[in-house]
C-alpha cells in the first residue's frame, strides 16, 4: 500500500505545524517547573477537558477497540470496561479531582508527603508513587508504539518498528520543548483534525448501510456473530482464536467493572486537576472530557461497518485466511507470534527477500491485491481485527480524506504520547531528581533533566513495545496485571485514615514486583488471573506494611484532612472541624455518592447511543436514550446545581502560599 501524494504532503504540513507551534511555546513553558509541567496553574478548564479527551483516544487504544466491536458489535463496550471506556473520569468528574487539587501540589508523589509527612515512610511513599508512575507511563508508551507501528506500516513501505521511530522522534521533539503548554495547544488543534475525520467516516458509513442492505445479517456472515448487533452482554459468546477468555462476556464485564470501580477510587492524579484553576473546574473538565469521548466511538463503529463490508468482498471464503497463514509459516517455520506483523510488512513490501514460489503461492490465493490483503491475515489464520482500521482507511476512503484522517489518527497518538511522556518526566525531574538527587538544581538544569528523562523513557518503551506479540496483549497485562499491583494502596490512601506512607510504599512495591514477575514467568495467563494475583499481593502487603509501623502524625493528618475533607474512614478527625463546615462537608460527600450512579449510566450511556443509532438497533437505542435522560436530571440535581461557584483569579497562589511546608 503507498499513499497518494496530496495524502504525504497533508501530513508533512501537520508535522512542520507541530514544530512550529512546539517553538514558539518553548520560552513560555520554560519559565519554570509550573510552566513547563501545568501550563502555570492558568488554563481554562474547557482547553484541559479537550486535551484530557485527546489523550484517551489514542490510535492504539482505537485500533484495539474497533477490534472488539468488530468481533461483537457494541457490546464490545463492555470489554473495554477494562480502561478504554474512560469510567474512571467520572470518579475524577465527583470527587478525585478536586481532592487532588485542593493539596497546591504539582504531582502525586509530591501529594504524598502532604498525606503522609516528612518520616522515612513519606520519603518512600514519594518514591514508590513516582516509579510506579514511570513504570506505567512505560507500557503504555510501549502499547502506543506497537499500535502506531503496525498502523504506519500498512502506509509505508517499511517494518512497523521504523514507522513508529519516526513518530516517536517527531512527538518527543514537541513534547520535551514545549511541555504542557504544548500539550494543550497541540491537542487543541489536532482535535480539530479528528472531528473532521469522525464526520467523514461516519457519513461514509451511513451512505454504506443504506445502500447495501441488513447490517446485522451482514455481520453475522463476516464475523459468525449472530448476536452482532444486540446491546447488552451476553452470558456466552463466540470469539474467533486468541481472544476466547472473552466468551463469557457478562462475567467479564462485571469482573473489568469491579476493577475499574476499585481503580477509580484511587484516581485523579492527572496533572490537569493539578493545574485546574479551581474545584468547579477540576468537575467541569472531567464532564466535557466525558461527552467528547462520544466521539472516539462514532469514529469506531463507523471503520467497523465498513470493515465489515471490505472484509465480505475481500474474502468471501475464509478458508483463504487459513491457507494463506499455512503457506508463510510452511516456508518460515521459525517465525513467532510478535514477529508476525513485522513479518507480513515486510513480505508485502520487499518481495525479492523472500522465495519466489511463496509469492505466487500468495497471489493465487488473495489475487492481484494480495499484498493489501495480507495485513489482515492474522498468525492464527484468521481475520486480524486489529489491522482493521488502517485497511479501511487505505481502502474505503478517498484521497484527502484520506490525508485528513491519517493526520487526525496520527494526531490521536501523538497526544497520548505526549500526554503520559509529559506526566512521567514530571514525575522524575520532581519527585526524584530535584527532591533526592539535586534539591539545589536551577530551573534550567531542571528541565534539561526531563529531556533526558523523556529520551531514556523512549527508548526503553520501544525496546519493550517490540517484545509483546499483540496490541491486547500489552493493554491486558498494564490496565490487568501492572494495574492491579498499584490500585490497592492508590485507592486507600483516599480513605483510611490509618494507612501510613510505609503501608503505601510496601504495598506499591511488592504489587508492581507480582506484576513484573507474572510478566516474566507466567505472560499466558488470562487477564482475570493476572489482575486477582497482583491486587491480591498489593492488598496483602498494604494492610502489613501499614500495622507493622506507626500512624502519620496527628498533626499531618488534621492539615490534610482539613484542606481535603475526604469521605470514608476518617470518622476520628471530624472534631477538628467546625459544625458548619462538618454539614458543608457532609453535604458535598453525600451528594458527590449519590451522584456516582448517575454519573456511570450518563457515561455509558453517550457511548452507548451513537453506535446503536449507527447499526440501526432503534429500538435498543430508546432504551438507552431513557436511561440517559433520567441520568442527566440526577447529575444536575445532585452534581452540577451543587458546583461551587468560580473563585477568585489568584486562588491557586493563595492555595500555594499557605500551604504548609509538609507539602514543599
Amino acid at each position: 500500500m503507498s499513499l497518494h501524494p496530496v495524502d504525504i504532503a497533508i501530513i508533512i504540513g501537520y508535522l512542520l505545524i507541530l514544530i512550529v507551534i512546539s517553538l514558539y511555546l518553548k520560552n513560555r513553558a520554560a519559565n519554570s517547573l509550573d510552566d513547563y509541567f501545568l501550563g502555570g496553574r492558568k488554563i481554562p478548564w474547557w482547553a484541559l477537558g479537550v486535551t484530557g479527551m485527546a489523550a484517551w483516544l489514542d490510535m492504539t487504544g482505537t485500533m484495539i477497540i474497533t477490534a472488539f466491536l468488530f468481533m461483537l458489535g457494541p457490546r464490545g463496550l463492555f470489554v473495554e470496561f477494562r480502561g478504554g471506556a474512560a469510567l474512571v473520569l467520572i470518579f475524577c468528574m465527583l470527587w478525585l479531582g478536586k481532592w487532588h487539587r485542593r493539596s497546591g501540589c504539582m504531582t502525586v508523589a509530591e501529594w504524598m508527603k502532604f498525606r503522609f509527612g516528612q518520616d522515612r515512610g513519606a520519603h518512600l511513599a514519594r518514591i514508590l508513587s513516582a516509579v510506579a508512575i514511570l513504570i506505567s507511563v512505560l507500557g503504555i508508551l510501549a502499547y502506543s508504539f506497537i499500535g502506531a507501528g503496525l498502523f504506519l506500516s500498512t502506509f509505508f513501505p517499511f517494518q512497523p518498528w521504523v514507522c513508529t521511530l519516526f513518530l516517536v522522534i517527531v512527538t518527543t521533539l514537541y513534547t520535551v520543548i514545549a511541555g504542557f503548554y504544548g500539550v494543550v495547544v497541540t491537542d487543541i488543534f489536532q482535535m480539530s483534525l479528528v472531528i473532521i475525520g469522525v464526520i467523514s467516516v461516519t457519513i461514509m458509513a451511513v451512505i454504506k448501510i443504506h445502500g447495501n442492505g441488513d447490517i446485522a445479517a451482514l455481520a453475522c456472515q463476516v464475523t459468525g456473530n449472530n448476536q452482532w448487533c444486540s446491546s447488552l452482554p451476553s452470558f456466552h459468546t463466540i470469539m474467533p482464536k486468541g481472544y476466547e477468555q472473552y466468551n463469557g462476556l457478562f462475567a467479564i464485564t462485571m469482573f473489568y467493572l469491579a476493577k475499574t470501580i476499585i481503580q477509580g477510587l484511587g484516581y485523579g492524579y492527572d496533572p490537569r486537576y493539578f493545574g485546574a484553576r479551581n474545584d468547579r473546574e477540576c468537575g467541569l473538565l472531567s464532564f466535557l472530557c466525558g461527552w467528547l469521548m462520544a466521539i472516539r466511538w462514532v469514529l469506531m463503529i463507523a471503520f467497523v461497518i465498513l470493515g465489515l463490508f471490505l472484509v465480505r468482498d475481500w474474502f468471501p471464503d475464509h478458508s483463504v485466511l487459513s491457507r494463506t497463514a499455512d503457506i508463510i509459516k510452511t516456508y518460515l517455520p521459525n517465525v513467532k507470534e510478535n514477529e508476525w506483523a513485522g513479518l507480513i510488512s515486510n513480505i508485502s513490501n520487499h518481495t525479492t527477500e523472500y522465495p519466489q514460489q511463496l509469492i505466487q503461492n500468495l497471489k493465487s490465493l488473495l489475487g492481484s491485491s494480495w499484498s493489501s490483503k495480507l495485513y489482515l491475515v492474522n498468525y492464527n489464520g484468521g481475520i486480524n481485527p486489529e489491522r482493521i482500521m488502517p485497511s479501511v482507511l487505505f481502502t474505503c476512503i478517498p484521497t484527502g480524506i484520506r490525508g485528513l484522517l491519517l493526520v487526525g489518527l496520527l494526531a490521536a497518538a501523538m497526544s497520548t504520547i505526549n500526554a503520559f511522556l509529559n506526566m512521567g518526566t514530571g514525575f522524575f525531574t520532581r519527585d526524584i531528581y530535584q527532591a533526592y538527587i539535586r534539591p539545589k538544581a536551577q530551573n534550567r538544569e531542571l528541565i534539561l533533566a526531563s529531556y533526558c528523562c523523556g529520551v531514556l523513557l523512549v527508548v526503553l518503551a520501544f525496546l519493550m513495545a517490540y517484545a509483546s506479540k499483540s496490541i491486547n496483549d500489552i493493554w491486558g497485562w498494564i490496565t490487568m496485571s501492572l494495574g492491579g499491583g498499584m490500585i490497592i494502596p492508590f485507592a486507600l490512601r483516599m480513605y483510611w485514615w490509618r494507612f501510613n506512607g510505609y503501608g503505601f510504599a510496601i504495598g506499591t512495591f511488592f504489587g508492581m514486583i507480582a506484576s513484573i514477575v507474572q510478566r516474566v514467568f507466567w505472560p499466558g495467563w488470562p487477564e482475570k488471573y493476572q489482575l486477582l494475583f497482583a491486587i491480591t499481593i498489593g492488598l496483602i502487603a498494604s494492610i502489613i506494611g501499614t500495622y507493622l509501623t506507626k500512624p502519620t502524625e496527628p498533626e499531618v493528618l488534621k492539615n490534610y484532612y482539613r484542606k481535603v475533607k475526604p469521605f470514608g474512614l476518617w470518622g476520628k478527625l471530624k472534631y477538628i472541624l467546625s459544625e458548619q463546615e462538618q454539614a458543608r462537608a457532609g453535604s458535598e460527600n453525600r451528594n458527590d455518592l449519590i451522584s456516582l450512579p448517575f454519573a456511570f449510566f450518563w457515561q455509558v450511556t453517550i457511548l452507548l447511543m451513537p453506535m446503536q443509532l449507527l447499526v440501526g438497533t432503534y429500538k435498543s437505542f430508546i432504551v438507552t436514550f431513557v436511561i440517559f435522560v433520567i441520568s442527566m436530571i440526577g447529575l444536575y440535581i445532585f452534581w452540577y446545581q451543587k458546583l461551587p461557584p468560580g473563585e477568585i483569579k489568584n486562588e491557586q497562589k493563595q492555595i500555594i502560599d499557605k500551604t504548609v511546608d509538609v507539602t514543599i
